[in-house]
């Protein structure tokens, strides 16, 4: 029985509408104690067909059999499984571990295969002398010469102790002299191991081999058995899965054998640490202030005449109820969609920025500078003469961008006209804007604080779940319950396939609870998101986790009315009046004048709500910042995963080894963050930012942001590890090398 035979096997390969053979139709018997040598010219499928052979690539048609086993069925798991107990790959390219010792190589593949490290030191040693190397043991590989190189791939072969050993053009990079050692040494090894050599080069090698096989144009065109030699059965091969001590090792030594790596890497989580440290303490920075202030700083316009209301059965407010309050004498301006009036807006423009709340400009009759609004476009600003954009007139006539909640709600805003504040503070800044643009911003806020669920075959997945992260937007391509969603997002369905099933979304917040029900539609990819959503291929980097769904089932979850407004009286001796009246009516009430911070109720909950969404919104951008920056970085190891998923590691293994190296970066980023924080403390340096983070933290927050960071850290080696290894082995190795 051979350990290898292929029965009419072929390989295709695809490329668009193109099919091109690799090689056809091969019958094949291959056995321990053979030195083969497939020979030819370039294109001819030499290579094809060993990658074939040594599990690296797949084929089409036939059968091949690995010790009387079928293969056709085999998963790229499988094949992982069969390079590790049966193949040891020698490459032309050697690649081999260049920040890692001639040591380390060598035990790399034992520590894969589960032995301890005390246990493969001296069949290391042992291995380095058989190959000639045994100076060089601590020399890095990138410090060798070509030819040391080879020996080093032939030492890690050897010691895996595989019955096939396959080499891939093995001379082509060596001089003749070291060409020639190379060969001795397979010759000598095949005695009790299949040795599989490709090379076009045949004059080379002719004077070791035992069978010489030559392709051309994909077929074998001879197979010429030039010695006798001895079949033996295969070798025994032991091997155990990885220990999560040698992953715990391998991890740690990746993480520091590359100085420049390891050193930007810091640099990228110390930045992350610093700055989730920073945007953290705002949060107990805000609620300190809160319980401990007199002042309602919560709030921007905080004026004794205002009173907060809303219904106490929790419904919308509608304009007939607006109607009805304004018919209140004491009553002299009504705020429809206060949470503006405490919520800071943005003009941004190359040139200068200008923040303030919203206001609808139908509530102002004259400006001191400029003229009022004609049109959507244009607003007006309130703000301090002292400010230099409104001293100087910076801030007029420019083409400016308008966001909330670190969105853009439109970006060709003109200012046409300036109010002066009477204090002169720039913290009672206002922005006057057209009432369609309030809505735009209203909507907004429903999507910012409101929380989501999606339902697919009668499951529910929270938008806030570690797994299931989303956000939605609308179409005009899709009609009335359709749903379009990721294609990574079909396996939330059975048979992970979700297109036809049906589908609903609920947003809840304070006040409403709406659901909409669908049916996927479709799913997109990067070659398909053009195409289904109408929208340039350049954005589909960003809405990888984006559901659309209709315009109409868009309003129907976010469109909604007013739930909570604010009234000014006339004068602060009426807000007692006016609050009887409007409970009377079925309000709430929260005079301004009264408001402690315990009497806030739903408002102050919404308020505190929207600082968390505004903290985990800067923890999401810092996500895909940090997973970018550290993209980029990490490129370099790539070709270190496509090696040892070559020698049979299982892509869970590389996962657990990137994971560790990333977790250690961050851990190390995190305790040296703390020695500066304690350094601050005691005094030693002085960096304003750091000791006014430190005021509002104690234990528990170290261990809360402790945990924040090393998920992060964890999401990020995840969503990099997705895009490293879905893809198979051969194709990695491809492209990296």
């Amino acid at each position: 029985m051979s350990i290898i035979e292929l029965k009419k096997v072929s390989k295709f390969y695809y490329n668009k509408s193109n099919i091109s053979s690799g090689f056809s139709k091969v019958n094949l018997k291959l056995d321990i104690g053979e030195f083969v040598v497939i020979t030819g010219e370039s294109g001819s499928g030499k290579s094809t067909l060993l990658n074939v052979i040594s599990g690296l690539d797949s084929y089409e048609e036939g059968e091949m059999f690995i010790n009387n086993e079928e293969t056709s069925h085999y998963s790229e798991t499988d094949y992982e499984t069969y390079r590790r107990k049966y193949i040891g790959n020698i490459f032309q390219n050697f690649n081999l571990i260049n920040s890692y010792t001639v040591f380390q190589n060598i035990e790399l593949v034992m520590l894969l295969d589960g032995y301890k490290k005390k246990e493969v030191k001296q069949k290391v040693l042992d291995i380095i002398d058989k190959v000639g190397l045994s100076k060089y043991k601590n020399t890095k590989a990138s410090k060798l010469s070509g030819g040391q190189k080879q020996r080093v791939a032939i030492a890690r072969a050897l010691i895996k102790e595989t019955p096939i050993i396959v080499a891939d053009e093995p001379t082509g990079n060596l001089d003749a002299e070291s060409a020639k050692g190379v060969m001795k040494l397979l010759s000598k090894i095949s005695k009790d191991r299949l040795v599989i050599i490709v090379t076009h080069n045949y004059e080379q090698v002719k004077d070791y081999a035992t069978r010489k096989i030559v392709m051309m144009d994909g077929s074998i065109v001879e197979d010429k058995k030039l010695k006798e030699v001895e079949i033996k059965k295969p070798l025994e091969r032991n091997y155990k899965s990885i220990t999560e001590l040698n992953k715990l090792l391998l991890g740690f030594r990746n993480t520091f054998n590359i100085k420049t790596k390891f050193i930007l890497l810091l640099l990228v989580y110390l930045s992350l640490t610093g700055l989730v440290f920073s945007s953290y303490p705002a949060l107990k920075k805000a609620k300190s202030e809160n319980v401990t202030s007199s002042n309602n700083y919560l709030f921007r316009e905080y004026s004794k005449k205002r009173i907060i209301l809303n219904k106490i059965d929790k419904s919308e407010i509608t304009d007939d109820d607006i109607n009805s309050i304004k018919k209140l004498k004491e009553v002299n301006k009504v705020v429809k969609d206060d949470i503006f009036l405490d919520t800071t807006a943005t003009l941004e423009s190359d040139t200068f920025g200008f923040e303030g709340t919203l206001e609808s400009y139908e509530n102002i009759k004259k400006v001191d500078k400029g003229r009022l609004p004609e049109n959507e476009n244009e607003i007006v600003v309130s703000g301090s003469k002292d400010d230099y954009n409104i001293r100087t007139g910076e801030i007029f006539n420019k083409k400016v961008k308008l966001t909330i909640y670190n969105d853009t709600i439109k970006d060709d805003i003109s200012v046409v006209g300036v109010i002066y504040n009477k204090n002169r503070n720039n913290f009672d800044s206002k922005l006057y804007i057209n009432n369609n643009i309030i809505e735009k911003a209203l909507r907004k806020s429903y999507i910012t604080y409101g929380t989501k669920e999606i339902t697919f075959d009668n499951k529910v997945y929270r938008n806030d779940s570690e797994t299931f992260s989303y956000i939605i937007k609308s179409i005009d391509k899709l009609k009335e319950g359709e749903l379009l969603i990721p294609e990574s997002y079909n396996s939330f369905c059975s048979n992970y396939e979700c297109k036809n099933k049906n589908a609903s979304i609920k947003v809840t917040n304070t006040y409403y609870k709406e659901t909409v029900n669908l049916k996927v539609k479709d799913y997109f990819n990067d070659k398909t998101y053009e195409k289904l959503t109408g929208i340039s291929k350049k954005e589909y980097e960003d809405n990888q986790m984006t559901f659309y769904i209709s315009n109409i089932d868009y309003d129907k979850l976010y469109n909604k009315g007013s739930y909570q407004i604010s009234i000014f009286t006339n004068k602060v001796k009426d807000v007692n009046k006016v609050s009887k009246e409007l409970n009377k009516m079925g309000y709430n009430t929260y005079p301004f004048k009264k408001f402690s911070v315990n009497a806030v109720g739903d408002v102050l909950g919404m308020i505190n709500l929207f600082r968390k969404v505004v903290f985990i919104i800067s923890i999401v951008v810092l996500f895909f910042i940090s997973y970018f920056i550290i993209k980029m970085i990490l490129k370099s190891r790539n070709i270190y995963y496509s090696t040892i998923r070559i020698l049979g590691t299982t892509r869970k293994t590389c996962k657990s080894l990137l994971q560790i190296e990333l977790l250690n970066d961050e851990v190390i980023a995190y305790f040296i963050f703390l020695i500066i924080i304690k350094l601050c403390k005691i005094k030693v340096i002085n960096i304003n930012t750091i000791n006014e983070i430190i005021k509002y933290l104690n234990v528990k927050d170290y261990i809360v942001l402790f945990i924040i960071l090393i998920v992060m850290s964890y999401l990020i080696s995840a969503r990099y590890s997705r895009s490293l290894f879905k893809r198979s082995t051969l194709e990695t190795y491809r492209e990296e090398i």
